[in-house]
C-alpha cells in the first residue's frame, strides 16, 4: 500500500533516464536492451521477450544495431507476427502458458520457429507435431531435475530454468 501523497510510477511508464531511481542492487542500474546486447555481443544467443505492444520496431532496431545473436518471443503472438514481418531473418517463438487445442497452429500462424511451452503441458505428441513443422519445443520454466529427465526423454529441444548452473552440469 502506498502512503497518502506518495506518487507511484510503473517502470514501463518512465523515461529511460529515470530508471536509475530503481537500482537492481547498490550501484547497479537497470540496463537498457542495447547495453545488455553490447555486453553479451556474439558470445551467446539472447532471447528477447517482448511484453508490450507497439515497441517491435524499437526492439528490432536495437537488435540490428548490435552484434548480438538474438531471437524474439512473446506471449502475444501478434507481436511475434509483427517482428517476423519487420525482420524475417530473426528466429521467433510463441510463448504458451496453457495447453491450447492446437498450439502448433498458433506457432505456424505467427510464422515462428520455436514453441515456448510451459513445462507441465509438454508431452511427446506436442513435440512430434512441432518437429513435424520443423519447430523446436522449449520448456519453461523447469527447475526440477526429474522433470528435466522426463522432458529430455521425450525430445524437448531446450529447457528454460532458474537453475542454470545445475542444468549446465546436468548435461542437456
Amino acid at each position: 500500500m502506498t502512503a497518502p501523497g506518495v506518487a507511484t510510477s510503473r517502470l514501463v511508464d518512465l523515461p529511460a533516464a529515470e530508471l536509475s531511481r530503481f537500482p537492481l542492487a547498490h550501484g547497479i542500474e537497470i540496463p537498457t536492451l542495447a547495453a545488455v546486447l553490447n555486453a553479451i555481443g556474439d558470445r551467446a544467443r539472447v532471447y528477447v521477450e517482448i511484453k508490450a505492444l507497439d515497441i517491435e520496431p524499437l526492439v528490432i532496431r536495437c537488435i540490428r544495431e548490435s552484434t548480438a545473436y538474438c531471437a524474439v518471443h512473446a506471449f502475444d503472438h501478434r507481436v511475434v507476427k509483427t517482428v517476423k514481418a519487420l525482420f524475417p531473418a530473426i528466429r521467433t517463438g510463441v510463448l504458451e502458458v496453457a495447453r491450447h487445442i492446437d498450439p502448433v497452429a498458433s506457432l505456424v500462424a505467427a510464422g515462428a520457429e520455436d514453441l515456448w511451452q510451459e513445462a507441465s503441458f509438454i508431452d511427446d505428441e506436442l513435440i512430434a507435431r512441432a518437429h513435424a513443422v520443423n519447430a523446436r519445443v522449449i520448456a519453461w520454466t523447469s527447475d526440477d531435475v526429474d522433470q528435466w529427465e522426463t522432458l529430455s526423454g521425450i525430445g524437448v529441444d531446450g529447457i528454460c530454468t532458474n537453475r542454470i548452473a545445475e542444468l549446465a552440469t546436468w548435461g542437456l
